[in-house]
């Protein structure tokens, strides 16, 4: 067996499951193990390691829960996707609290059980969760992402001028760093500047220097970040930003190789590869008149398009992963830090307008809230919980309803349920739908027990 297969404990009763379901794994590449009993599953646990266990809640004996309970008890980690036939609201909710990373009911649909127990598998804490999927400092498994990281492997080789471009808080300058890491200049420095940060009179004088005399203030001459970022790389952060008659110096120097410090007559020659970046559209830019074309297709000679968060939203749990990995390896007290499945949907039916930045600080306030312990729904940020009846122009029943498909739709009523407090017309005014229609859907996904009565 491959070092880095998956391993994966099936624990159920019913015969029939146990068999169809670790050939549908199998099938997908992990290798599958199978007990019949909460006994069995313990002794077997005792001796192997898993990267995940499917666990039936209602067997003879001791139950589901009970064996969810005895291994949080004893510290272990291993994520717990618990299986049953009788899903109830309550039975859900219980689960969860106590540890169970997931909840899904039978029967199950092979494709959605196949996407979750990828993303189970993929949320535990381990290196290979990671950086598998990261190049520098960024990671994702989404296909977009996949292609900016094949696009970085492949211009960081080049000499080729990069303009990188995406909303805020995409990672940008993180993108830079990679292609200056990856590349033959990785020995000589690496400097950004932000050209929308310094004033535009200074602006000039930062990149190319200046001579002493030049303007009031200037004793001495000194270098610019063009001639500092010799032999590397200088990324020229939100381009878009800048004056026209800058525009036309850098124009020159990317066709000359050479800076002239204000104030002087005399040319220095740099070698320095320029990679640029903006969060707004030069094209349209271009059509205003704000920006120069002939700059534009200077710097553009390959381009990189980072996508928003919302626009590669399986890539959320990883992402949180990523930063409570971070919090544990600098800080002792976040040693046991981790996340609650609830929080977790909340985090990912969150818009995130401010993309991946957005999402290490929430996981950072999250965690100080929580104490260094297990981030629960209400130790995140009042954006993502929902506190309004609109965040960010998304309404809650939006926001519970980002995908359509009946697993994700199941989910988000047993998460506004939870919300809620299983008040059921509290409930359906956060799904935005009738109190009928949210009754019938529980009884349909299996959300409501036997002895309930009709709202």
């Amino acid at each position: 067996m491959a070092p880095d297969v998956a391993r994966i404990l099936i624990v159920d009763d019913d015969r029939a499951f146990r068999l169809s379901t670790a050939e549908l794994l199998r099938d997908d590449g992990y290798a599958v193990v199978t007990v019949a009993r909460a006994e069995e599953a313990l002794d077997t646990l005792q001796s192997e390691s898993f990267d995940l266990i499917l666990l039936d809640l209602r067997m003879p004996g001791t139950d589901g829960m009970g064996v969810l309970e005895a291994l949080r008890a004893c510290g272990e980690t291993t994520p717990i996707l618990m299986i049953t036939g009788f899903g109830t609201i309550d039975a859900a909710v219980r689960a969860l609290h106590h540890g169970a990373d997931d909840f899904l009911t039978k029967p199950l649909d092979p494709d959605v059980l196949s996407s979750r127990v990828a993303e189970l598998i993929d949320r535990r804490p381990s290196a290979r969760g990671v950086e598998s999927s990261a190049v520098g400092g960024m990671v994702g498994r989404a296909p977009a992402m996949q292609a900016v990281f094949a696009a970085v492997r492949n211009v960081a080789g080049t000499d080729a001028t990069v303009l990188i471009t995406g909303e805020t808080g995409t990672g940008k300058e993180l993108v830079a760093q990679a292609i200056h890491d990856l590349s033959p200049r990785r020995g000589g420095p690496f400097v950004p500047v932000n050209c929308a940060s310094v004033a535009e009179g200074l602006l000039e004088s930062e990149l190319f220097g200046h001579v002493r005399g030049a303007f009031t203030g200037a004793v001495r001459d000194k270098a610019g970040l063009f001639e500092a970022a010799r032999g590397g790389t200088l990324l020229l952060d939100e381009i878009g930003d800048t004056s026209g008659s800058l525009q036309q110096r850098l124009l020159r120097v990317l066709q000359e190789n050479e800076v002239t410090p204000v104030g002087s007559v005399k040319a220095r020659s740099v070698d320095v590869r320029v990679i640029a970046a903006t969060n707004r559209d030069l094209r349209e830019a271009m059509t205003a008149g704000r920006f120069r074309e002939d700059l534009f297709y200077r710097l553009n000679v390959f381009h990189i398009g980072l996508p928003p968060l919302r626009e590669r939203r399986s890539d959320i749990p990883l992402l949180v992963e990523t930063g409570l990995q971070r919090l544990r390896a600098k800080n002792r007290d976040f040693i046991r830090l981790s996340c609650s499945p609830l929080a977790m949907h909340m985090m990912r039916a969150y818009s995130w307008p401010g993309n991946v930045r957005e999402v290490f600080a929430a996981v950072q306030s999250a965690a100080i809230h929580a104490g260094g312990e297990r981030i629960e729904a209400q130790h995140l940020p009042a954006a993502i919980r929902g506190a309004d009846d609109t965040e960010n122009g998304v309404s809650r029943s939006e926001r519970y309803r980002v995908e359509t498909d009946e697993s994700s739709e199941r989910e988000a009523i047993r998460a506004a349920l939870d919300d809620a407090n299983g008040v059921r017309a509290r409930a359906a005014q956060i799904l935005g739908m009738g109190r009928t229609t949210l009754w019938r859907k529980m009884k349909q996904y299996g959300l409501a027990s036997g002895d309930d009565d009709e709202m």
